[in-house]
């Protein structure tokens, strides 16, 4: 099963560099683009920069470059006007989207061909390995 969940995520990681070409930007940049399209509030440089394992300076200029390509902008922070967080654009969206339309449509075509239960099955398995990989992550991230 381990070996399966390892294939899996070697295959994750070929994907998102097929996405970065398509979008037109470095590896580094689509996974940002990967927190910032998951996170509804937005992230903060700091906290972008812990996720992705980059030092803060590194963090402000993956900013600097997201932000000239139009695919994050600058907020001020919701409950702390001397902070900003980076949220992803409408134009991020609509391309990832786009970029993704064809791996989104092979994985429900697989999923089509379970039956309910084990449908079922499958998903309660992926969010448990899911939670044991972001586990596995907070453990090891570096510290600011």
């Amino acid at each position: 099963m381990a070996l399966a969940v390892r294939e899996l995520l070697q295959a994750n990681g070929e994907a998102t560099q097929g996405l970065a070409r398509k979008l037109g930007v470095n590896l580094t940049d689509a996974h940002a683009l990967d927190h910032l399209l998951g996170s509804a509030d937005g992230l903060g440089p700091t906290e972008l920069g812990q996720r992705l394992n980059i030092r803060s300076a590194s963090a402000t200029t993956l900013v600097d470059r997201l932000t000239a390509n139009g695919h994050a902008q600058r907020v001020p922070h919701p409950s702390d006007r001397r902070r900003q967080t980076v949220v992803a654009t409408e134009k991020a969206y609509r391309e990832v989207l786009d970029a993704l339309g064809p791996l989104f449509d092979g994985v429900e075509q697989a999923a089509a061909r379970l039956t309910p239960e084990q449908a079922a099955a499958t998903v309660g398995f992926l969010r448990e390995v899911a939670a044991v990989l972001r586990g596995y992550a907070a453990e090891h991230r570096r510290p600011e």
